[in-house]
């Protein structure tokens, strides 16, 4: 193999540390014979002859070169080996044998692909797509901030899931700010000794080997200053290790007062973008968008009835949408401005209330499923309570006019990213699910009909 020359800036200075590290055999064996091809973000990718050299070169060899990286200051954190005419790489980092897995919590419906750009998002969708396609390249960290339903969990899903796909040695979390607040708090409240002091450690541990850290709703963390600490330790050795956070917020870095000064130094020190409502032109371009995902022919007019007068919450905007094509499917009528009329006020008394609230959703549904409303309030996991409060997410984003903030409230205090995830999760079970979907048909007329 022969380099062209590009990359070997980068490998000479490593070679020549390494021939210091390494016995001389070692050296001319398999140090010489690597060819540097590529960069990929702080990775520096070497082409090895045959899978079988590749191999060799795991265990102590690779130790001697990440310590010849980290002493040459190339600004390379690691490296990468690659199989001559082979696709995808042959060695990643120490625990990395396999490449990693996608986030449970990922929703592979968010991609960039399906989020809808306006002048409102154009500059931080940029930035986010920037970040995906070089984590800790430019913007480091990229903070994401603006209201409820404005689509900064789709953006940060999208970054997630373009790296998983595309970088799968790249280790990615993404995870809810509650969700992480939580297990800093459980590992400090579960009972003292050396198992407690494991549990801690292997979550830290956890979260400071990321490549990639995304952390959605930071608010989470204010007042909570031990959690704070943890994670300015967290944001500070992954920041000097060269690897990517993306963070989002409901308010700009200055606005949360609760937070320690120090975090919002850090937190200002990176990007900084807000994503403003949409305008009426991007409204209608998403209510295209999701009539296509839900396969549904929706003429413009009824597009702009539903444009107008729906507030700022993107959310909000869908679930008109979602309204009129189930009310079109379950009368089994053309969609039209009379219908979506209908539609939308059919929930609504003339006192202006609606008459369909949380507390009706939630009441169909323990009854139908013959469970308490502390079941699907509470904590339990069993498959007999889970599905019926994702029914219960689902149903409450169908048929109610609430922010996802809201509903989670509703629902014992969860945040809006589980009820996202519990709502789709629904909409997929009743594609491939035939007994869910009739249950969820049945209740929805019960509520209806009430």
């Amino acid at each position: 193999m022969a380099s062209n020359g590009n990359f070997d800036f980068l490998y000479n200075p490593i070679k020549e540390k390494l021939r210091e590290l390494v016995s001389p055999i070692t050296y001319t064996t398999f140090i010489e014979r690597l060819v540097p091809v590529d960069v990929d973000g702080r990775y520096i990718v070497l082409e090895a002859p045959t899978e079988s050299f590749a191999k060799m070169i795991t265990g102590k060899i690779a130790d001697k070169m990440r310590e010849a990286i980290a002493e040459t200051g190339t600004g390379i954190t690691d490296f990468r080996l690659k199989i001559e005419g082979a696709d995808g790489y042959a060695y990643n980092a120490p625990g990395e044998e396999a490449a990693f897995s996608a986030p449970e919590n990922l929703d592979p419906k968010y991609t960039f692909e399906s989020f809808v750009v306006g002048p409102n998002n154009e500059y931080v969708y940029a930035a986010a797509q920037s970040v995906a396609a070089d984590p800790a390249g430019t913007y480091n960290p990229l903070f994401i901030y603006g209201g409820t339903g404005l689509g900064k969990t789709h953006l940060m899903q999208a970054i997630a899931n373009k790296i998983v796909r595309e970088k799968p040695y790249l280790k990615v979390i993404y995870i809810t700010c509650e969700k992480f607040v939580n297990e800093i708090i459980d590992t400090m409240f579960a009972t003292r000794g050396a198992d407690t002091r494991d549990k801690s450690n292997k979550l830290r541990q956890h979260y400071r080997t990321a490549d990639v850290l995304i952390i959605d709703d930071i608010q989470f963390i204010e007042n909570k200053k031990a959690v704070q600490e943890e994670f300015f330790h967290t944001f500070n050795e992954l920041v000097s290790k060269g690897k990517q956070i993306v963070i989002s917020s409901d308010h700009s870095p200055r606005e949360l007062a609760a937070l320690e000064e120090r975090l919002r130094t850090r937190f200002s020190g990176g990007l900084l973008f807000d994503i403003l409502p949409p305008d009426y032109d991007t409204k209608i371009a998403i209510l295209k968008r999701k009539a296509f995902e839900k396969k549904c022919a929706v003429p413009e007019e009824v597009l702009a009835f539903l444009a107008k007068d729906s507030g700022d919450d993107v959310r909000t905007l869908e679930g008109r949408l979602t309204k009129v094509i189930f009310a079109s499917r379950l009368h089994e009528e053309p969609i039209t401005i009379a219908l979506a009329r209908s539609a939308l006020n059919e929930a609504v008394s003339e006192g202006g209330k609606e008459e369909i609230t949380p507390e009706t959703v939630i009441s169909a549904v323990t009854s139908f499923y013959h469970i308490n409303k502390a079941d699907i309030t509470g904590k339990s996991k069993k498959k007999e309570v889970v599905i019926p409060r994702q029914i219960c997410c689902y149903l409450m984003c169908e048929l109610l006019s609430l922010p996802l903030v809201s509903i989670g409230k509703e629902l014992g205090g969860r945040d809006h990213t589980t009820v996202l995830y519990s709502r789709d999760k629904v909409e997929e079970m009743c594609r491939i699910n035939d007994r869910i979907a009739k249950d969820v048909d049945d209740i929805k007329n019960i509520i209806l009909k009430k």
